[in-house]
């Protein structure tokens, strides 16, 4: 087991005179296999981003805890123990350009890996290209840039690139081709395949799409007011919903995807 996420639980407490409690994620509990491609499925506010940013040390739960390898990661405090988390641990934001600081062209994400991994003798420039042009990217026209003069949807890739630069062990990608044009996004999907084939990386895939969810992946979880309400196969969860929410889910998914897979 590569992960294991155990009765997390996190409560914004908000206001000022009136102060008010606000459980965005209860009691949730799942397991991720290496090489397993989980799709965490709901509609905003579902609770699904807070869950990844605990996950990746960036939201302190209120309660339960997050173990990888059998670590508990909120227990790590040295550099090196941080370190070893997030060399193998990596994510991947809706908002992309919350992840580049608008001081520093978008060339310092990438070679901010090579510091993590602490290997110097490598081509580095090569290896940068590579990961650009493997997410539809010229590398003449992005690097040397800073990010506000970039589109959205080439700071996602830009972000999706460090990720393939990186070869985690753990990908939390939250709607990672929400702003990506229609025509890169089955090369996104097909590169994250390629790192689950190839260098047995996991993958969470945060949407709200569960047609894409069906496609994509090998096990899919259903998540409704900070809770998973439903887990299964995508055949399952497409053939035999249980949950009232679940169902829905599946009612909104296209026709067109229905037709192909003869539900």
């Amino acid at each position: 087991m590569l992960l294991e996420v155990k009765n997390l639980t996190k409560i914004f407490t908000v206001g000022f005179l009136r102060r008010k409690e606000i459980v965005a994620v209860k009691d949730v509990s799942f397991n991720v296999k290496e090489s397993e491609f989980v799709s965490l499925v709901g509609e905003s506010g579902s609770g699904k981003t807070t869950t990844a940013r605990m996950i990746l040390r960036l939201l302190r739960p209120t309660s339960g805890s997050v173990v990888f390898r059998d670590r508990d990661v909120w227990s790590l405090r040295t550099l090196n123990d941080l370190r070893w988390y997030w060399r193998q641990v990596h994510g991947i934001f809706q908002d992309p350009f919350a992840s580049f600081n608008p001081l520093y062209k978008v060339d310092r994400v990438f070679y901010q890996v090579f510091t993590l991994l602490g290997d110097n003798d490598v081509d580095k420039e090569s290896l940068v290209n590579e990961a650009l042009k493997e997410v539809g990217l010229r590398p003449e026209e992005v690097l040397g840039r800073y990010p506000h003069e970039l589109s959205g949807g080439q700071r996602q890739r830009l972000m999706i690139a460090r990720c393939y630069l990186l070869k985690p062990k753990l990908i939390l990608a939250d709607e990672p081709i929400s702003m990506i044009d229609a025509s890169t996004r089955a090369g996104i999907l097909q590169l994250f395949s390629k790192l689950r084939d190839e260098y047995k990386t996991s993958i969470i895939f945060i949407t709200h799409d569960l047609g894409l969810a069906y496609y994509v992946s090998d096990r899919v979880l259903i998540m409704h007011k900070g809770s998973i309400v439903e887990e299964g196969s995508p055949e399952e969860i497409m053939e035999h919903p249980q949950h009232p929410y679940t169902k829905r889910l599946r009612e909104d998914v296209p026709l067109l995807y229905r037709k192909w897979s003869g539900f």
